[in-house]
């Protein structure tokens, strides 16, 4: 019995020994803390641990953006200070502003537009690739599917249907629309009896040129009459394709011609051909025994007054300059993804500062560009000759040149011989058609 009790006790004293065991083992684990501590709450100035990126995340990591950009010039070349000269303008103030490297190719034959495009879209070492005239559509388009990683812009080239080119357009029409307001006044104000255009190749950027030009024209008769009470003849307007525009003995030609019916304002909308244009008009005015014209040329696309000072009244600044450096900005914010979309259509205009009428404080800028080029020019010469010419012009008229630039940039329902101006803005891009109905329309003689 004693044994039997003392076994009891032993089994009752081992269990109260296991459980204070466990109690004490209970009790020690929860005053120890862990190995790993709980991150505290992050505060909105702290980031996210950073974590290596997995495999299919490291491939979708944007790629590096090129830092050139490059300018494939039409035929004209730079030089022609106009067109390429100012696509030159605004590519190189993108490349400081930005810090890219330009590089500019010459296009000496169509045939290299095709090639030039490819070899620099094969490199992939451009951000963005400007080509510059309607000439290079078809290749940019034929480039552009090759190589659909690659960014393009061109000038004056309709091509609306691929997200990798942007196509920058101008409204010509609006600003030929001032300078042949001013041509039909001035014409008028010396008794001449014509004005004239001489283009380059027949293409349809060039139907903008003469609808807003005659539109202007037969507009800037009106105000003549308004301002001085005289009934006018309405002047004849003559105008002449030459089919090229790096040709200045053609351009010459063709004002000589103009100058024998009577024009004494003769418009250049024909690139480095134009160059003969100035050639003609001045050789005129000199025969006369003049310093100064009449007759007078009136440039095209960049500031030309300072080419024969005294003989170009003014210039239809068509802004390449603006249109090349919004593509470089654009292509920039593209490829830093702050802009979703980068292809499409750019159209400039009155509004947009894309067109316009030359003003005195252009020069110094136009005068810089044609030293770069390797011209020889005597500033302070040059600023004199061009603000006593246009001193000679009353006042008034340049006032209502500015007038109907501001006009037209809120209300183009203004309205000549029957014709709208938004009328041909909504004709847009014209046709050898449609341009033959406006001609008709505004009195304008075809051939």
């Amino acid at each position: 019995m004693a044994t039997q009790t003392t076994k009891i006790i032993i089994a009752v004293i081992v269990l109260v020994v296991v459980a204070a065991i466990a109690i004490y083992a209970m009790q020690k684990g929860a005053q120890t803390p862990t190995t790993t501590a709980s991150p505290a709450p992050a505060t909105e100035t702290e980031t996210a641990p950073q974590t290596t990126p997995t495999e299919t995340e490291a491939e979708a990591a944007p790629a590096e953006i090129p830092k050139k950009i490059a300018v494939v010039y039409d035929i004209g070349g730079r030089g022609d200070l106009s067109f390429n000269d100012m696509a030159y303008l605004g590519a190189s103030r993108a490349a400081k502003d930005f810090g890219l490297e330009l590089v500019e190719v010459q296009s000496t034959t169509e045939a290299d537009y095709l090639p030039n495009l490819r070899s620099l879209a094969k490199s992939k070492e451009y951000l963005v690739i400007i080509a510059v005239g309607f000439l290079m559509t078809d290749a940019v388009k034929q480039v552009a599917d090759e190589y659909p990683d690659q960014l393009f812009a061109i000038i004056d080239g309709y091509v609306p249907d691929k997200p990798n080119v942007l196509s920058i357009l101008f409204k010509e029409h609006e600003g030929s629309a001032l300078v042949g307001a001013l041509a039909a006044m001035v014409a008028h104000h010396y008794g001449c009896k014509a004005v004239g255009v001489v283009l380059g190749m027949e293409i349809p950027v060039l139907y903008k040129f003469e609808a807003g030009y005659y539109w202007g024209i037969r507009y800037g008769e009106q105000v003549y009459e308004q301002k001085t009470g005289k009934t006018v003849e309405p002047l004849q307007v003559l105008w002449t394709y030459t089919g090229a525009f790096n040709d200045p003995a053609r351009g010459k030609t063709a004002t000589e011609a103009q100058l024998e019916q009577g024009a004494c304002v003769v418009y250049n909308v024909a690139g480095a051909t134009g160059l003969g244009i100035f050639e003609a008009v001045e050789e005129a005015a000199k025969s006369q025994g003049k310093d100064m014209g009449p007759p007078f040329a009136i440039g095209v696309d960049s500031d030309q007054d300072w080419i024969k000072p005294g003989f170009i009244i003014a210039s239809m600044m068509k802004r390449v300059d603006v249109g090349v450096y919004t593509a470089v900005k654009r292509a920039l914010e593209y490829r830093q993804g702050k802009i979703d979309k980068y292809g499409g259509i750019l159209e400039l205009g009155l509004k947009e500062g894309g067109v316009g009428v030359s003003k005195l404080e252009d020069l110094e800028t136009f005068l810089s560009i044609a030293e770069q080029a390797g011209r020889k020019v005597n500033k302070e010469e040059i600023m004199a000759k061009v603000k006593k010419m246009r001193e000679s012009i009353p006042a008034w008229i340049w006032e209502e040149v500015d007038k109907l630039a501001e006009q037209l940039k809120t209300n183009q329902d203004i309205e000549v011989y029957g014709l709208k101006f938004s009328d041909i803005a909504k004709m847009i891009p014209l046709d050898a058609n449609e341009i033959k109905q406006i001609r008709a329309k505004l009195g304008v003689p075809e051939g």
